[in-house]
């Protein structure tokens, strides 16, 4: 795929998932065999982990809708090549468990097959978040 309509992929799943639409309508943006990954101490949140499917992007987004908070989410920049796309960006959010908030940067690696999001890797602070879920488990 062109580094265009990869470009405009990335830029779609962040307009979807601004937008409010359903976790379906996102996960609509990824291939069925999705590769999920987002490192981290796999049992603090239920998306960290390694995962396969469009299901993990369901989860993701229904699961971060009800356990998060969101206070900022800022793109700083999107990247593609024929082969990814990288976006860059900052976020803010509140466990609405505890009212704990965690604050990292990020980076998000896409990978795309067939006019899909084949395979997303996101690149955080695992430690605050991992922290901060494990601080309101013990709430």
């Amino acid at each position: 795929m062109s580094a265009k309509v990869n470009l405009d992929l990335a830029n779609a799943f962040l307009a979807k998932l601004g937008s409010g639409a359903s976790p379906d309508q996102v996960a609509a943006l990824f291939a069925e065999d999705l590769l999920w990954n987002i490192p981290g101490d796999a049992g603090a949140l239920p998306w960290l982990g390694r995962k396969i499917g469009r299901s993990a992007v369901v989860d993701f987004v229904r699961d971060t809708r009800a356990m998060l908070e969101r206070e900022s989410f800022e793109i700083q920049d999107v990247l593609a090549s024929d082969q990814r796309a990288v976006i860059l960006g900052e976020l803010k959010s509140r466990l609405i468990q505890t009212g704990k908030s965690v604050e990292t940067p990020f980076a998000l690696v896409l990978t795309f097959a067939n006019g899909k999001i084949a395979s997303y890797l996101m690149l955080e602070d695992s430690f605050a978040v991992s922290r901060a879920a494990r601080d309101s488990q013990a709430a």
